[in-house]
């Protein structure tokens, strides 16, 4: 468990993407739309907390998007 602010911010990042490519590997459609939202939030939130850059949350959230499509 991180004892440091910014590792807790990074660690919760990480987590809302791996639940999102969980999702995503399981094939539910209901669940990885719910987790693509809160993934999406997180790395925008990220961008502001200064711990991604704003093209590598581009990049993250345009290869979420394509993985969510390809559900369909």
């Amino acid at each position: 468990m991180p004892n440091i602010k910014s590792a807790k911010k990074r660690s919760a990042l990480k987590t809302d993407i791996k639940k999102f490519e969980a999702a995503v590997v399981e094939g539910n459609r209901s669940e990885a739309e719910g987790a693509y939202k809160v993934a999406v939030k997180a790395v925008d939130k990220a961008v502001v907390r200064g711990l991604l850059h704003k093209n590598n949350a581009a990049h993250k959230k345009s290869a979420m998007t394509i993985k969510l499509n390809k559900l369909a």
